[in-house]
C-alpha cells in the first residue's frame, strides 16, 4: 500500500524532528515480521493467533501505562524546579538592593573612619606602655638577681640559679623580639648591654656543668645528684633551643647553645684525655705491657660504671653506653696507631698485635660477662684496619729476622770454634757423631713460628717463610765455615785435631735439620721442604763429602805414586797399604747415619778407582814382553779383587761398584792377539762411554806390543762409534787427564820423524 500526499505531508515534520523514532519503528517491525515468520510458517500455528494477539495486547498496554507514569513524575519535577529558580530569583534581585543600599551608606560614613585609625594607634601605644610597666620591676632588678644567681652558683645550687638564668635570659629575649617586630634594630644594643652580665653567668654556669660532666664517672660512683643535676639543665637549654629554632622568626643572641653535643664531645675528652694523651711513655720493654694491662682494666672498669650507673642517670636518647663504647673504640685506634709510629722491637710488636686481636675481643676486655650484651664492638669494625695489621706483621717478620740472623750467627761462631777442640765431638746413644747445632736452630726457629700462631695464621706463615730464607742463608754460611776450616787443615793437617770427626758431625747435623724442616710448617698436610732449601742441604752435604774425600785423597796419593813400578808387579803389599786407609776411613765413615755412609762408600770406591785408572794412566811404565804383560795382568786381578772384597765387606754391593772398570780395562791388556783390539775395545767404550782416545791410546802404549796400524785401525773404529753417556751413568774415566805426548826431539834445520 502507498501513502498519500497529505500522509506524507502529515509524517514529514515529526521524521525531521524525531529521526530515532522512525529507525526505531522501522527496526521493531522488522523484528516483528522476523519472529511472526519463524513462530507462523506452519499453517497448524495459525490456531493459536489469538492467544498471542491477547497477550501481546496486554503486555502493550502494560509498557503504555508505565510510561505515562514515569513521564507524569518527570513533568512534576520539572514544574517544581520552575516555581524554586522563579523564587530564587527574587531573593538574588532583593540581597542586590540591600548591598547597594550598604555601599552608599559606608562611602556616607567614611569621614568618621579617619578618628577611629588615630585611636587605635594611642591604643597601641597604651598596650606598649603597660607592658613596660609591668617588667619595670624585673629590669630594676636585673642587677640584683644577677649577683644572686653568682651567689647560687657558688654555692653550687645549680638549678636554682639556671633557673633565674632563665627568667632573665626570656625577660631579655622578649624585649628583643619586641625591637626587632617592630624594626627598631638601634636600641637592641642598649638592651643588650644593659643585660650583659648575662654572659658571664652562662660562662659561669658552663663552666661547672663540664667540671662536672669530666667527673662524670667518678660522680656517678660516689654522689650522682650533681650528675643528674647538670644533666637535666642541659635538657632544659636543648629544649629552648628546639623551641626557638621550630618557630625561627627571631633567634635571640648566643642561641643555639647546643649544650648536648657540647656533653658528648667534653665526656670524650675527658676519656680521650684520661687515657690516651701520655707525654712520654717507653715503648719497650714490660712498660708497654703495664701500659696495655692497665688501658684493659681501666676501660673495663669505666665501661662497667656507664653500663650499671650513669645509664640510670642520663635520658635513654642519650645512648651513653653506645657514646662511650665508641669512644674508647676510636681512641685505642688512634692510640695504637701513634705507638707503631714508634721504632718498637719485636716484643713490643708482639705485644700490640696480640693485643689488638686477641685480648681486646676476649672475655678479659670487651667481651666480659659484665659488658655483654649490651657492649658489642663487633659492629665497629677492627681495632687496627687489614692494611696496619699486614704493615705490622711485616714489621715483626723484620725484627724476628734480625734477631735470628744474630742468633744464628753466634751459634755459628761457637760452633766453629768447637772444630778446632782438642776433643771429638758428641756422640748420640747409637754413637754417631753430633753437635747441639740443629737442636738450637730448629728450636729457636720453631719457638718463633709457633709464637706467631698465637696471633694470626698470616703472621705464622709469614714467620716460617722467614725461617726457611735464613736456614737457607744459614747453610750456605756453614757451608762457607766448611770451606774455611778446610782451608787452615790444608795448612797443617793436624789442625782441626779431629777434622773428619767434625765434617761427619756436620753430615749428622745435616741430616737432622733436613729431617726437621718438614716439621716447622703450620699446616702437617703440605709439609714438604722447598726446592731452594733441598739445594741448600744438598750443597751442604756434598761440601762436606767433598773435604771428606780429599782427606782421604791425601792419604791415597802417596801410594798411588808408586803406580805401576817394576816393584808393584813383583808383589809388593802397595793396595794392601791402600786397603788400611780405606779401611780406617770406613770406620770413621760408620759415625754417621747409613744414607750419607752409603754415599760416602760410593764416592770413595769411585774416587779409589779412578785414582787406581789414573795411576795407570801416567805413562809411567810399558811392558816389554809377553811374560810382564801377564805379571801386570795377574797385578791387576789381584789388586781389583782384594779392593772389591773390601768394600764388599764394607757393606757396598758388588753392583754399585765401579771396580768393573779395572776388570775390564784388565782383559784389554790380556788380550793376546793385538789384531783383536778393535773388537774389545768397542766392547769396552760401549761400556764405558766417557773413555777418550788418549786414554786408549795411553792402555794401548801400556800394553806395549800395539803397532801403528793396529792403533790407527782402533782409533778409526772409535771415531766410526762415538758414544752418547747414559741418563744415569757415572763418569769414571772423564775425570782422569792422561799426560800430553812428549814430541820427538828434533835438530835445527831438520826434519821431524
Amino acid at each position: 500500500m502507498g501513502m498519500s500526499a497529505e500522509d506524507e505531508r502529515t509524517v514529514s515534520p515529526r521524521d525531521e524532528e524525531w529521526p530515532e523514532a522512525e529507525k526505531a519503528e522501522k527496526l521493531a517491525r522488522g523484528a516483528a515480521l522476523k519472529w511472526a515468520s519463524g513462530v507462523f510458517y506452519r499453517p497448524e500455528k495459525l490456531e493459536g493467533l489469538g492467544q498471542y494477539r491477547s497477550r501481546e495486547t496486554q503486555r502493550n498496554s502494560s509498557i503504555q501505562s508505565r510510561l505515562k507514569s514515569t513521564i507524569q513524575s518527570y513533568l512534576e519535577g520539572v514544574s517544581a524546579g520552575l516555581e524554586q529558580l522563579r523564587s530564587a530569583a527574587q531573593e538574588v534581585q532583593s540581597v542586590c538592593q540591600d548591598l547597594g543600599a550598604a555601599r552608599w551608606a559606608l562611602l556616607d560614613s567614611a569621614d568618621r573612619f579617619q578618628g577611629l585609625q588615630q585611636m587605635r594607634a594611642l591604643m597601641a601605644e597604651h598596650v606598649q606602655l603597660a607592658s613596660v610597666v609591668q617588667v619595670l620591676p624585673q629590669l630594676f632588678s636585673v642587677h640584683e638577681v644577677f649577683s644572686h644567681t653568682l651567689q647560687l652558683l657558688s654555692g653550687q645550687q645549680l638549678l636554682e640559679a639556671h633557673a633565674e638564668l632563665m627568667m632573665m635570659e626570656h625577660l631579655r629575649d622578649d624585649i628583643l623580639s619586641q625591637l626587632h617586630l617592630r624594626g627598631l634594630s638601634s636600641a637592641q644594643a642598649t638592651v643588650l648591654s644593659y643585660f650583659g652580665g648575662l654572659r658571664e653567668l652562662n660562662e659561669s654556669l658552663a663552666k661547672q656543668l663540664w667540671d662536672i660532666v669530666g667527673s662524670s664517672l667518678r660522680l656517678v660512683r660516689e654522689d650522682p645528684v650533681l650528675f643528674v643535676t647538670a644533666v637535666r639543665i642541659i635538657e632544659r637549654e636543648e629544649k629552648i633551643d628546639d623551641t626557638l629554632l621550630l618557630e625561627a622568626t627571631f633567634l635571640p643572641p648566643g642561641r643555639p647553645k647546643g649544650w648536648r653535643q657540647k656533653f658528648y664531645h667534653v665526656l670524650q675528652e675527658t676519656i680521650t684525655g684520661a687515657h690516651f694523651h701520655a707525654v712520654c711513655m717507653d715503648t719497650e720493654g714490660p712498660e708497654l705491657a703495664r701500659h696495655l694491662a692497665a688501658l684493659q682494666k681501666d676501660i673495663v672498669s669505666e665501661l662497667r660504671v656507664v653500663k650499671d650507673l650513669m645509664v640510670q642517670c642520663v635520658p635513654a636518647h642519650y645512648n651513653i653506653l653506645s657514646v662511650c663504647t665508641v669512644t674508647y673504640h676510636q681512641a685505642l685506634t688512634s692510640h695504637l696507631q701513634d705507638i707503631l709510629r714508634e721504632d718498637l722491637d719485636k716484643q713490643a710488636l708482639f705485644l700490640l698485635l696480640e693485643w689488638a686481636l686477641r685480648v681486646y675481643h676476649s672475655p678479659e676486655m670487651m667481651g666480659h660477662p659484665d659488658l655483654l650484651p649490651e657492649v658489642d664492638v663487633s659492629a665497629l669494625g677492627p681495632l687496627m684496619s687489614p692494611e696496619l695489621v699486614d704493615q705490622t706483621e711485616r714489621k715483626y717478620v723484620v725484627k724476628v729476622k734480625a734477631s735470628v740472623l744474630e742468633w744464628m750467627q753466634r751459634t755459628l761462631e761457637v760452633e766453629f770454634k768447637e772444630w778446632f777442640r782438642e776433643e771429638e765431638p758428641e756422640t748420640d746413644h747409637q754413637g754417631f757423631f753430633q753437635s747441639a747445632l740443629p737442636v738450637i736452630v730448629m728450636q729457636m726457629l720453631n719457638e718463633n713460628i709457633r709464637v706467631a700462631s698465637l696471633i694470626t695464621d698470616s703472621l705464622q706463615q709469614k714467620v716460617y717463610n722467614m725461617a726457611l730464607e735464613e736456614l737457607e742463608a744459614f747453610l750456605g754460611r756453614l757451608r762457607e765455615a766448611l770451606v774455611q776450616c778446610g782451608k787452615e787443615h790444608q795448612k797443617d793437617r793436624t789442625i782441626p785435631k779431629y777434622y773428619v770427626s767434625y765434617l761427619l758431625a756436620m753430615l749428622n747435623n745435616n741430616l737432622a735439620l733436613s729431617s726437621s724442616v718438614s716439621f716447622l710448617h703450620p699446616d702437617t698436610a703440605r709439609r714438604e721442604v722447598p726446592m731452594s732449601l733441598q739445594a741448600a742441604l744438598d750443597r751442604m752435604q756434598k761440601k762436606a763429602c767433598q773435604l771428606l774425600l780429599e782427606e782421604l785423597l791425601l792419604d791415597l796419593q802417596p801410594l798411588c805414586l808408586q803406580l805401576p813400578s817394576r816393584k808393584w808387579l813383583s808383589g809388593s803389599q802397595l793396595v794392601s797399604s791402600m786397603c788400611e786407609v780405606i779401611d780406617k776411613y770406613a770406620k770413621n765413615f760408620s759415625r754417621v747415619r747409613k744414607p750419607v755412609f752409603m754415599l760416602l762408600l760410593t764416592e770413595s770406591e769411585l774416587l779409589v778407582t779412578s785414582q787406581y785408572l789414573r795411576a795407570l794412566m801416567q805413562k809411567k811404565m810399558v811392558c816389554k814382553s809377553k811374560e810382564e804383560r801377564g805379571q801386570l795382568c795377574d797385578r791387576l786381578l789381584q789388586d781389583a779383587t782384594q779392593l772389591r772384597e773390601l768394600f764388599c765387606g764394607l757393606g757396598l754391593d758388588q753392583s754399585q761398584q765401579s771396580l768393573e772398570a779395572v776388570f775390564a780395562l784388565r782383559e784389554l791388556i790380556c788380550l793376546k792377539d793385538p789384531a783383536l783390539l778393535s773388537l774389545e775395545v768397542l766392547g769396552f767404550i760401549t761400556k764405558y762411554p766417557d773413555v777418550s782416545d788418549e786414554h786408549i791410546s795411553t792402555l794401548l802404549d801400556l800394553r806395549g806390543d800395539v803397532s801403528k796400524e793396529v792403533r790407527h785401525m782402533v782409533l778409526e773404529m772409535m771415531a766410526q762409534h762415538p758414544q752418547v753417556l747414559p741418563e744415569r751413568y757415572r763418569p769414571i774415566f772423564s775425570t782422569i787427564l792422561v799426560p800430553a805426548p812428549e814430541l820427538p826431539f828434533c835438530l835445527r834445520k831438520g826434519k821431524c820423524a
